[in-house]
C-alpha cells in the first residue's frame, strides 16, 4: 500500500490559493476603485468604534467634507493630468494665483465679480496651457516642467499681491460674490457648503468626461502607451495640451472655492496643496504610471485623507502622527498598485 502523495495535495492546495489570489487580483485591475471603497469604509467603522458617537455626529461628518473641498478639487486636477503618465506640481500654485487674480480686479480694481471671476478663471486656463506647451513642444519632462512653473507661480502671486492678504471685510463690501462657496445650507441635520456641491459636481462632470466621450479614451490611451496611441493616429499632443488646460480651469473654478472656504484671500496659502492633491490620487488607486484608475478614486482618497484626519484627532493622536499615518497610507496605495500592474502584466 502506498502512502497518500502529500506533495500533489499541497501543489494542488497551492494552486487554488494562487488561482484565487489571481481572480483578487484581475478584479482589482478591472475595478481599482474598490480598493479606496473598501479602506474608506473600513476607516469610518474604525474611528467609528474609537471615537464614538462624535466621530459620526452630523457637524463632524459635515466639517470633513467641507475640509476636503479644496483639496479635493486640486485632485481632481491633479488625476487628469496623472491618468497621461504625467505629474502637476503647480496645481495649488495655479489656484492661489487665480484667487490673487480674481480678488486684485474685483477688489483692488473695482471690476465686478462677474467680470473678475472669469477673468481669473482664464488665469487658470493659461497656466495650464502653458504647461502643456511646454511638455508637448520641447518635450520636457511633466515633474521638471510644473516643478519650475510651481516656483513662477508663487512668485508671481506674491509680486501681484505684493505678499499682501486680502481681508475678509475687504471682499464683503466689493465682492462678496467671490465668498459664495463658502456659503452653508442644512441637510438632515448637518451644515454643507456649497463649495461641497461644487466638489460632487467636478468629479461627476470629470467622470462623464473621462467615460463617456472620445476624448476620455484617448486621455487613458495616451496615459497607458502614447506612442500606441499615436500609431492608433491620435493626435497625443494636443491631447495632452487639453488635460493641461483643462486642469487649470479646475484649479481656477478650486480658487473659487478657496476664496469662500477661507473668506479671505493670501498669496501664501495651501503652499501643501500639490503634496495633498498627489495624496489624495495615489490613496485613491489612480496609477502614477499612467492609464489606469477611475477619477471617483481621488475623492474617494481626499475623502480617506480626511476621514483619518477626523478620526485621529478625535482620537487625541497628536498632529505628528496623523502626518505618519497618512505616509504610511500612500506607501500601502503604491505598494498595492505595483502589486496590481505586475499581476495583470
Amino acid at each position: 500500500m502506498h502512502p497518500p502523495d502529500t506533495t500533489a495535495e499541497s501543489h494542488a492546495s497551492f494552486e487554488q490559493r494562487r488561482t484565487a489570489l489571481g481572480r483578487v487580483q484581475a478584479f482589482l485591475h478591472a475595478y481599482p476603485t474598490m480598493v479606496p471603497v473598501v479602506v474608506l469604509g473600513l476607516s469610518l467603522v474604525a474611528f467609528g468604534l474609537i471615537a464614538g458617537e462624535r466621530f459620526f455626529s452630523p457637524f463632524n461628518l459635515s466639517l470633513i467634507m467641507q475640509q476636503v473641498t479644496v483639496i479635493g478639487i486640486l485632485a481632481a486636477a491633479q488625476s487628469l493630468v496623472i491618468l497621461t503618465a504625467g505629474i502637476d506640481l503647480s496645481v495649488a500654485a495655479i489656484m492661489v494665483l487665480t484667487t490673487v487674480a480674481m480678488g486684485q480686479l474685483a477688489v483692488e480694481l473695482g471690476l465686478p465679480a462677474g467680470i473678475a471671476i472669469p477673468l481669473g478663471m482664464a488665469v487658470g486656463i493659461a497656466c495650464g496651457t502653458l504647461n502643456g506647451l511646454l511638455v508637448t513642444r520641447l518635450k520636457l519632462p511633466p515633474f521638471i516642467v510644473t516643478l519650475g512653473t510651481w516656483n513662477v507661480f508663487f512668485a508671481l502671486n506674491l509680486w501681484i499681491s505684493g505678499a499682501q492678504s486680502i481681508r475678509s471685510q475687504a471682499i464683503d463690501a466689493q465682492a462678496p460674490m467671490l465668498k459664495v462657496f463658502g456659503q452653508s445650507f442644512g441637510l438632515f441635520g448637518t451644515q454643507f457648503t456649497f463649495g461641497s456641491i461644487l466638489l460632487l459636481a467636478i468629479f461627476g462632470a470629470l467622470w462623464y468626461l473621462l467615460n463617456r466621450t472620445a476624448w476620455g479614451r484617448h486621455v487613458y490611451a495616451v496615459g497607458d502607451d502614447k506612442d500606441a496611441a499615436e500609431l492608433a493616429g491620435i493626435r497625443t499632443d494636443r491631447v495632452l495640451i487639453s488635460v493641461y488646460a483643462l486642469a487649470g480651469l479646475v484649479c481656477a473654478v478650486g480658487a473659487w472655492a478657496a476664496i469662500g472656504r477661507l473668506g479671505s484671500i493670501s498669496p501664501q496659502s495651501f503652499y501643501e496643496g500639490n503634496l495633498q492633491s498627489i495624496t489624495a490620487v495615489v490613496i485613491g488607486g489612480i496609477s502614477l504610471f499612467g492609464g489606469r484608475g477611475s477619477i471617483m478614486g481621488a475623492l474617494i482618497g481626499a475623502l480617506i485623507v480626511g476621514v483619518f484626519q477626523s478620526g485621529l484627532r478625535l482620537a487625541g493622536v497628536d498632529v505628528l502622527w496623523q502626518v505618519f499615518a497618512i505616509g504610511w497610507l500612500i506607501i500601502v496605495a503604491v505598494a498595492i498598485d505595483q502589486w496590481i500592474r505586475k499581476v495583470a502584466s
